[in-house]
């Protein structure tokens, strides 16, 4: 995890130019879309990063918390959205989302997933915050065997297997899981030019009933 947190911090004032490289704008759309979101209620954004989702539930006049374990990143954020007053931002991981039990509507996690160690604590995490009634969405890489992903940009999970992405989110307690492509790939060039990524992207849904 912390060669995951160094190699953000590094990258955080680039990142907005480089993620467009990865992923279209495309994949938050969905993201929204799968879970209905409705203006005034809090959503979390955790792995938020420079703020890729937290602009869209912002513009939709959400309530937002955006947590990243990167200060470099959260600082980027905070600067980029200092005129909305309804964003907190909060330094802190997965395993342990410093965020009060049944207190949002919506977490979203994009491209968060793969970065984790455990990412069956942290589905257990964010159901925890949800609310009764909240929604969780996940967007993140079906399996893959791009191994330069995990030694040049530290992913720990070279993408996942469906099925076990729905184990997860029911074993964590959600209901209604429905998982479904988002209809774009997350694309990455290997530092020595000898290997391309071009890897399917799901959007992985769940209630807290």
């Amino acid at each position: 995890m912390n060669q995951s947190k160094d190699y953000f911090d590094k990258v955080a004032s680039n990142w907005d130019n480089m993620r467009t490289d990865f992923f279209l704008d495309e994949v938050r759309l969905v993201a929204y879309n799968t879970a209905n979101i409705e203006e005034g209620k809090i959503a979390a954004d955790v792995g938020a990063g420079t703020g890729f989702i937290t602009e869209g539930l912002i513009k939709n006049n959400l309530k937002v918390i955006a947590i990243d374990q990167s200060e470099e990143m959260l600082n980027l954020l905070k600067d980029k959205f200092s005129y909305y007053k309804d964003l907190k931002c909060v330094q802190g991981i997965g395993e342990n989302i410093p965020i009060n039990d049944n207190s949002v509507d919506y977490v979203f996690a994009n491209m968060f997933l793969h970065h984790v160690e455990n990412p069956v604590i942290v589905l257990k995490e964010m159901y925890r915050i949800l609310k009764s009634g909240g929604k969780l969405v996940i967007t993140d890489l079906d399996e893959h065997n791009y191994e330069f992903l995990k030694t040049e940009q530290f992913d720990v999970w070279m993408g996942f297997d469906r099925n076990k992405i729905l184990e997860w989110f029911k074993d964590a307690g959600l209901e209604n899981v429905t998982i479904n492509c988002v209809g774009s790939n997350c694309c990455a060039d290997s530092k020595c030019g000898c290997d391309k990524a071009s890897i399917s992207i799901f959007v992985a849904y769940g209630e807290k009933i």
